[in-house]
């Protein structure tokens, strides 16, 4: 896998060598790639303290859950969830870039 620049993800999904279960992209600096990635069990304290999201190379991600490299060359915008580890991703149509959720 090419390095597509790196990614942001919260360490309960790297420390824990869990699968992804939503993922988005948004508008990255330079060399960053946009991706975000999250294990679907984090609450919004979590997310929100900074100590808990690290920044990693993709490859990092993938050698947890390869399940993702066909979506990494998606477009700024894109957002993916699945219910469980074992589903296919389904494109999320409704998530708000920017915006925290209350």
């Amino acid at each position: 896998m090419d390095n597509i620049g790196y990614v942001f993800a919260t360490k309960m999904l790297v420390d824990n060598k869990r699968k992804v279960r939503f993922m988005y992209r948004e508008e990255g600096n330079p060399g960053d790639s946009g991706w975000r990635f999250f294990c679907g069990d984090e609450d919004q304290d979590y997310t929100d303290n900074p100590n808990n999201i690290a920044i990693y190379d993709v490859r990092t991600i993938i050698n947890n859950d390869d399940s993702i490299i066909p979506y990494l060359q998606s477009p700024i915008g894109s957002a993916f969830e699945r219910e469980n580890e074992a589903e296919a991703f389904q494109s999320v149509t409704d998530f708000t870039f920017g915006v925290e959720c209350e």
